[in-house]
């Protein structure tokens, strides 16, 4: 009985740690300009996720401008919020939803209302998490006897 009290005193719910900048390097599917050979490109999407238990807020950086999180939820490894732009004088939401690992998280993002408008891409840690590297074996040096 007293294990198992233990246990659920040490054992919080579970909810990835995704605090911080995220960059994520995907194709921008609007063109830098009247040309069409820049659409396509790969252009930088910056997220700085702030995490208040399982409430996500923060902002996101497109090569257009800056834009808020709404309705951002942690479940778990598994993220969600919408981003609300301005597109051509028209407001548009989307939606990411994402599966968080130690120092990337896979993302899939669809404008609201438009099934055909849906990404997937990876974003990465800005700095990798401290002790994440993984342990390599070494064979320590014996000195040699007296």
């Amino acid at each position: 009985m007293a294990t198992f009290v233990l246990l659920v005193l040490v054992s919080p719910i579970y909810a990835a740690d995704i605090l911080g900048r995220w960059i994520a390097r995907v194709p921008d599917t609007q063109a830098l300009g009247p040309l069409e050979t820049f659409a396509g490109m790969l252009g930088e999407t910056v997220f700085d996720f702030k995490v208040d238990g399982t409430k996500l807020t923060g902002t996101v950086t497109y090569s257009q401008g800056e834009a808020a999180i709404n309705e951002g939820k942690i479940d778990g490894n598994e993220i969600s919020f919408i981003v609300k732009r301005d597109v051509d004088e028209k407001e548009i939401k989307m939606i990411y939803k994402g599966k968080a690992g130690l120092n990337e998280i896979s993302f899939t993002s669809e404008v609201q209302g438009e099934s055909g408008k849906r990404q997937e891409f990876t974003a990465e840690r800005e700095f990798r998490r401290h002790n994440d590297l993984p342990l390599q074996r070494t064979i320590a040096p014996v000195p040699p006897p007296k």
